[in-house]
Parts: C-alpha cells; structure tokens; sequence
C-alpha cells in the first residue's frame, strides 16, 4: 500500500504544482480587485505632511500600494452585452470549426481505413507533418497565399488578364482588382481548419482501424448494403472517436487569440483575445482571471454533453440489420 502511494507522489506533486496552482490563483484573481489602500493625512510634529495607513505605520510619500479585496465586480462586468457578444461569437466561430473539421476529417478517416487503400501510413504522416512545423509560421503561410498580394490573388489577377470572360465576370459582380481573403471571419475560420483539421482526424482513424472487420463480414452476410453496415456498424462504433476529435478541435477553437490576431487583423476579436489583453497590454488580471474561468464553465459544460452523448449512445456488441 505504501508502495502505491510513492508511485502515485509524483504524479500527485506533478497535478499540484500545475494543475491545483494555477487554478487556485485563477480563482483568487477572478473574485477579487484591486483598491487603494485606505490612508489618513497626518502632520509629524515637525510640520511636516505624512500619510497613516491601515496598518498604523507613517511615510511621508503619498501611498501607491493597493491590496486585494473579495468583490464580485468582475462577474458582473463580464456580463455586459460586449463581452457576451464576444463569447457568442468565440461559440459560434469554435462550433463552424468544429463542424467543418468532422465533415472533411471523417470521410479522410474512412478511406485511409479502407482494406483496398494502400500506405495509409504514408498517408497519415503527411497530415501529422503539418503539426510538427510551428504554429505561426503555419498561420503565416496562408497569410501568404491569401493576402492582397498573396500567391491567390496573383493567379486570379493572371487568369482574369488572359480571358477576358472571366475579368468580365468577376467585374459584374462587383469584385475589384484584388479579393480580400483576410481580416474577416471566414478567413480566421480557415486557420482554424487548417490548424485543427488533424485533431479531428487521427481520433476518428484510431478508433475505426480498430473496428473488428468480422462485424462488416456479418453484416454483408446477412445482405446488408455497404450503407447499411456504415450506418449500423462503422458509424455507431466510431462514435467515441468522434466525439474526441470534436473536443479536440473546440476546446483550442474556442480559445484561441493568435490566429484571429493575425488572420482577423484585429478585426475579429474573440474572447481569446480580450482575455490576452487584459493579461499583456492592460495589465487587469483580475478581469482577465475571471473572463478566463467563464471560459472554463463553457468548455467544461460542452465537455460535460459530450461525454453524456457517449454514455447514451454506447454501441451494441452486436450487428442489427433490421
């Protein structure tokens, strides 16, 4: 017993140190502001002006220190339309991600686990490769391809020079010389994908390679169509994988601020970025903390449905045809 319980210390210590912690102080920050400690003008028998503070003891410069009090000042700013626009809008962009990653990265999933595709291990590490490059030079790369002087514009400008119909078409619809790609929310939901697009994939890929091929050899047996033995047996059994991706992808979706800072310009502000704002250039930790554990609330109640969903529709261990 003894034994176990120095197996699991350094875990324990491990879980304390940056798990408990940083969330103890989180909270510390969120429910408390900062106020001017209280002081009285005095004058020192020399006649000299000093200032008394709570604590009973004198200086004679006017006092900058402020302390901590307990107040609920934060939650109620951080329910003020603005910011509530900005969490609907973090939702709403982290949720169109979400839905796109699943739709392009199951059918991904589904043929690299096909018995007829071959390599899907080559495959498979040309999408991790990606992941292995920096995150901001990614993001950058796209700046690249999509900015007004960006790779995209270059050939469309080219292509609309050499045929005239196509100039002639993109003219009567209003489109200039230039189409802007960036500093929308179109463009910060392609980062977005393109980001997480893997995320969503090699869960769903994981959990159906690991499908037992024996249930769809019953299936065709017993005269199921290929449609009907992916929708009673490879989508049911690829639900819990499924549903990880999705997490995968919301959670840093959800609170993201760089790809919106440079693919938004500053234009798309999300709660990601109001709450690296108030920890960077305006210095309220406090607003910040709080922001930050509201945040926390709606990861942890989408994480919560989730993991209710998979509860709910666990499979079977057996084919139903009919």
């Amino acid at each position: 017993m003894k034994r176990k319980g120095l197996m699991v210390l350094p875990f324990a210590l491990w879980a304390i140190i940056f798990i408990l912690v940083p969330l103890g102080l989180i909270a510390w920050y969120g429910i408390t502001v900062e106020e001017p400690v209280a002081y009285t003008e005095i004058t020192l028998e020399d006649g000299t002006p000093a200032f008394r503070l709570e604590d009973g003891t004198v200086q004679t410069q006017e006092p900058w220190q402020k302390k901590a009090v307990i107040s609920f000042q934060n939650f109620k700013r951080m329910v003020e339309p603005t910011y509530l626009r900005l969490l609907i809008r973090s939702l709403k962009i982290a949720l169109l991600t979400t839905l796109i990653c699943l739709i392009l990265g199951y059918p991904v999933a589904l043929i690299l686990t096909g018995k007829d595709f071959k390599h899907p291990t080559l495959w498979l590490m040309l999408i991790i490769l990606p992941m292995w490059m920096n995150f901001l030079l990614r993001t950058y790369s796209w700046m690249s391809i999509l900015e007004n002087s960006g790779i995209l514009n270059s050939w469309i400008t080219a292509l609309r020079n050499a045929v005239p119909a196509i100039d002639q078409w993109f003219t009567a619809r209003g489109v200039g010389n230039k189409i802007i790609f960036l500093y929308n929310e179109n463009a910060v939901i392609l980062g977005m994908v393109y980001n997480y697009l893997s995320f969503m994939i090699m869960p769903i890929y994981t959990v159906i390679e690991k499908i037992d091929k024996s249930l769809l050899e019953a299936a065709a047996d017993l005269g199921a169509s290929p449609s009907k033995s992916f929708i009673r047996v490879t989508l049911p059994y690829s639900l819990p994988g499924v549903l990880e991706g999705i997490t995968m992808v919301f959670v840093p979706a959800v609170t993201t601020f760089v790809i919106s800072q440079l693919m938004g310009g500053g234009k798309v502000p999300l709660i990601g970025d109001i709450i690296q704002n108030q920890f960077g250039k305006s210095s309220d930790w406090h607003f910040g903390s709080s922001l930050s554990l509201l945040v926390m609330v709606v990861v942890l109640a989408f994480m919560g449905g989730l993991q209710q969903i998979d509860k709910d529709e666990e499979p079977q261990k057996e084919v139903r045809i009919f």
